[in-house]
């Protein structure tokens, strides 16, 4: 694959916001183009929608001269001795994971985002492992934003990575026996085979605006995400953007005057549903219990209504289904016509395909041995579009709410960072510069703090 090639699949696994000027040309191959098009109308006709638009984030994004950010890490001895600070994967890819900060006269207020993690999130992380010895700490970094830096907002969506996923495993694939790599796609082809009628609901919800009772595709959904892992991450998304987008709490109110979603409505759900992810962090486990969903969404929010969410739910997690999972433009007709083949379905489901790859690929035979790699070279895809772009500070646009990374690889990057104390109005301030240097090399997933699986991570060897 060519450099043309990777560059058009990471344009289109990007979100492009502030472009409603430029018309779109018209795509009469896409069956979704005018959902699309009425989905995002529909998001932004919601209380919070303007947020989409005009947002902290993409403020500091906007400005000319440096931008302020929040690091947590849990690991600053080690980083301190090593002088170097290593990205991680995830949903940014292979970005140093922050959150914007704002300065003020009284010192750094924090995005609600990066306070969560901070206060709460972290803590619970670093209890729950064990370690009470490595105290959560704020770090502040200062970007200094060169002239040719973009100045749009492009968001890499790791929903839209699948064929990216699908890609690179064909060019790596040779690292599996033959034997593992038949189990492989048997594997991967099964799990489709067995989700077929989940599959051909969403699309027909979606592409035919078929009628559906949310209580039975809200159980169908639970019944298929284990063997579609990527459907958790879906649902998740589908839900934390209802309550951002509709909740009008006191707390979400003040949030949206600084301009910023109110992110702890997502984060308690998640956890207090799911507390076993303090240290594990997994959304393929995300499966709220479809009869408990009111239950849980009154605890988080009293004035959410929980019949409107659930159709707003079905409606969006199809949507999300066609248009991050089948191949754009194809995906399976008649469904009882489908050739249960690897390779047939890669040309209609490649995007699905990919991300099942992705996952199967942590645990599948001897594969974990090379995931890191996996990840590696996407990241190095990654690294060399947002260069070609002169984007320094990536985001998830998956919803803007406030997840901002620093690109290692950027070759003009200018940075300082500090250590950090909170003052009892939670305001963060400098306390000691440190000599860091941020390198283009992943840490592998399971040192960092939101996976954490152990607690010293052997230092990298010189090359």
């Amino acid at each position: 694959m060519d450099f043309l090639d990777a560059y058009e699949q990471w344009a289109d696994a990007h979100a492009f916001f502030g472009t409603d000027l430029i018309p779109s040309p018209a795509d009469d191959e896409d069956p979704l183009a005018d959902q699309t098009a009425a989905w995002e109308e529909r998001l932004a006709d919601t209380p919070n929608g303007r947020l989409l638009r005009e947002n902290a984030m993409f403020r500091a994004l906007g400005t000319d001269g440096k931008i302020h950010l929040l690091h947590v890490t849990h690991a600053l001895e080690q980083i301190s001795e090593n002088g170097t600070l290593y990205p991680s994967g995830g949903c940014l890819v292979g970005s140093v994971y922050c959150a914007p900060l704002t300065a003020t006269e009284q010192g750094f207020r924090m995005h609600n985002l990066g306070e969560y993690i901070l206060t709460k999130e972290a803590p619970a992380f670093v209890a729950k492992a064990g370690a009470p010895k490595r105290e959560p700490t704020p770090l502040i970094f200062e970007i200094a934003l060169p002239p040719q830096a973009y100045r749009g907002l492009a968001g890499v969506d790791y929903l839209r990575l699948g064929a990216i996923h699908l890609q690179i495993y064909s060019r790596l694939e040779y690292l599996l026996s033959k034997t593992e790599r038949h189990q492989l796609r048997e594997t991967i082809v099964s799990r489709i085979k067995n989700s077929a009628s989940f599959l051909a609901l969403a699309a027909a919800v979606a592409r035919q605006s078929a009628t559906v009772k949310p209580d039975s595709f809200l159980r169908l959904l639970d019944e298929t995400i284990p063997r579609l892992p990527i459907l958790g991450y879906v649902y998740f998304e589908a839900l934390a953007e209802y309550l951002m987008l509709h909740s009008i709490t006191r707390d979400t109110r003040e949030r949206a005057e600084h301009g910023e979603f109110n992110n702890w409505l997502y984060k308690d759900m998640l956890f207090a549903s799911f507390p076993e992810m303090a240290g594990k962090f997994d959304l393929a486990k995300f499966r709220p219990s479809p009869t408990g969903l009111d239950t849980l969404l009154a605890r988080i929010d009293p004035g959410i209504d929980t019949h409107h969410a659930r159709g707003y739910l079905t409606d969006r997690i199809s949507h999300l289904v066609a248009a991050r999972l089948f191949t754009p433009g194809r995906g399976p007709g008649a469904w009882h016509r489908t050739r249960w083949e690897f390779d047939s379905l890669s040309a209609q489901l490649g995007p699905l395909l990919g991300h099942l790859i992705h996952r199967e690929l942590r645990t599948f035979g001897r594969y974990p041995d090379f995931y890191f790699y996996f990840d590696q070279h996407k990241a190095l895809q990654a690294w060399n579009y947002w260069n070609h772009m002169d984007i320094v500070t990536p985001f998830n646009g998956t919803i803007p709410k406030g997840e901002i990374g620093i690109n290692p690889a950027y070759p003009d990057l200018v940075y300082r960072v500090w250590r950090a104390e909170q003052d009892d109005a939670g305001r963060l301030h400098p306390s000691e510069e440190l000599e860091l240097t941020i390198a283009p090399r992943l840490v592998d997933i399971k040192y960092t703090l939101m996976r954490n699986n152990q607690w010293t991570a052997p230092a990298p060897s010189a090359a």
